[in-house]
């Protein structure tokens, strides 16, 4: 089994092999890649290098043990989540070092991740006892008519690196909880803690073999593994947590196979500051919700519109805060500001930095790398052709931009093709949610910064952010099929 040990400031170096059926194997291929940490190079694990051949094995795997766990009893599945959840915080410290190593995860979010993947378990244990349908009045006498909510057998689940623990347990929990069985693709850059490590804890919690799966892939391959996942008339459904472009792709492929899929796409998130705000609780928050996990979060925030009267305060008070984030290793729990995922990502946010000051962007703080991190930059004055302010730019970048009013900023934020989060920072809470209403956007917080998930809610974004919502209130939505049912207590008369 693929654990990991912590000798020291270093990690052991370990294989990870699929988890298929209840065990751990090579790739039918026997090939393998190098995980390596984003702060120290460091080679973690070999990793299997997965292809269509693994990923069917997966999927034949995850077929044969639906029947089993879709019938298992309440009580049964309950007690594995919860079983779950304590396996988990008794591994704490040991996962906060494993975020840490391969995806360059601080303490901050580390800590983030773990509460959010434990109310995840504890909360799925209460799927089990929730009513699976509803009594439907009918027009036919002697007719019973009900809508009764079954699984829908295999889910694919594609997760991603950036918050490796939670969007691979949001991808998984939700489905298994509801009684289907799950094939999971985690991202070549956290192949542990975004798939072998859900694999340990839920095998060890007494998860029956085959009812969770992990198929894990080489930089590159991905796509082997999600065309796969498509085609098999075996997966009932997909969930994709990514960027625009890939889940547009696999939107695309989905539909030749008439395949439902939930998408979680990109983001640019914006912060409005209102003239009636406290200041230093709008510098405060804008700094926590740009750079969270050195902005490296689908919520965080791209842009803040600050309305005039407070700009020149904001800006020099939010720069100078910036400026002073400790940025390095993300082990040290002072560390707010560690790696980019990877030496692509340090490239590209350079390029578009500084494509936006050729342009005629001013640079408040940041700006000049320190490999393997980017430090916390703001941007202003940043021209609409810029390629920064086009898109999401994941990273620890934010782009502050004066407006004239609080509804010239909603005008320009839903001007974005995206619409994931956003939030509203105000002294008249009633205008923030009058604001809020007008946003499209498929989460909004007033009084808040937009980096906020709980395990129950609806998350999701509108336009290319997405459809479909995340959330174990919603999970049935999105996971079960609706299977109307009659049945009659006496014989029906027919006219011939």
């Amino acid at each position: 089994m693929p654990r990991v040990e912590r000798i020291g400031s270093a990690w052991q170096k370990r294989h990870i092999g699929h988890f298929i059926g209840g065990d751990w194997v090579a790739s039918d291929s026997g090939r393998s890649y190098q995980n390596r940490s984003p702060w120290s190079g460091e080679v973690l694990s070999e990793v299997a290098a997965g292809d269509g051949e693994d990923t069917q094995r997966a999927i034949t795997a995850a077929h044969l043990a639906f029947g089993g766990w879709a019938g298992a009893p309440p009580w049964r599945r309950q007690q594995i989540f919860l079983r779950a959840a304590d396996i988990l915080e008794g591994r704490r410290t040991e996962v906060l070092g494993a975020l840490a190593a391969e995806t360059g995860c601080g303490r901050h979010f580390g800590d983030v991740q773990i509460g959010f993947a434990l109310k995840l378990l504890r909360q799925a244990a209460q799927l089990a006892y929730q009513p699976t349908g509803h009594l439907l009045p009918s027009d036919v006498e002697g007719t019973q008519a009900m809508a009764v909510r079954r699984p829908v057998g295999v889910v694919a689940a594609i997760a991603p690196w950036n918050a490796s623990l939670t969007l691979s347990g949001r991808a998984v929990v939700g489905p298994l909880a509801l009684g289907n069985t799950v094939v999971l693709k985690p991202s070549e850059e956290s192949p542990y803690t975004g798939g072998a490590l859900w694999a340990e804890i839920l095998q060890e919690a007494g998860l029956p073999p085959g009812t969770f799966n992990v198929v894990t892939h080489a930089p590159g391959e991905a796509g082997v593994v999600g065309d796969t996942m498509l085609a098999s008339p075996l997966v009932k459904r997909i969930n994709f947590t990514g960027s625009t472009p890939t889940g547009r792709r696999l939107a695309e492929k989905a539909g030749r196979h008439l395949k439902r899929v939930v998408l979680q796409l990109s983001g640019q998130n914006p912060l409005i500051v209102v003239r009636d705000a406290d200041v230093e609780y709008a510098v405060n928050a804008s700094a926590y919700g740009a750079f969270m996990h050195q902005g490296q979060v689908c919520m965080c925030a791209r842009r803040v519109y600050v309305e005039r009267p407070l700009a020149e305060e904001f800006n020099a008070r939010f720069a100078a805060k910036v400026a002073n984030l400790p940025t390095g290793d993300p082990s040290d729990p002072a560390t707010v500001v560690g790696p980019v995922i990877n030496e692509w990502a340090l490239a590209l946010l350079d390029r578009r930095v500084k494509e936006a000051v050729e342009l005629g962007a001013r640079v408040l703080a940041g700006g000049v790398p320190a490999p393997p991190c980017y430090p916390a930059t703001v941007l202003t004055d940043v021209p609409d052709e810029a390629e920064i302010a086009q898109g999401e730019t994941f990273g620890p970048v934010v782009i502050v931009e004066a407006v004239d009013s609080a509804e010239d900023a909603v005008t320009r934020a839903n001007a974005s093709d995206l619409g994931l989060a956003a939030s509203i920072i105000t002294g008249d809470a009633h205008r923030g949610l009058r604001l809020a209403s007008r946003l499209d956007a498929g989460i909004v917080h007033v009084n808040d910064q937009p980096v906020n998930d709980e395990p129950h809610m609806p998350f999701g974004g509108v336009k290319d952010s997405g459809w479909g919502r995340f959330g174990l209130g919603f999970a049935a939505e999105e996971f079960c099929e609706l299977q109307w049912v009659t049945v009659r207590d006496q014989d029906r008369t027919f006219p011939f």
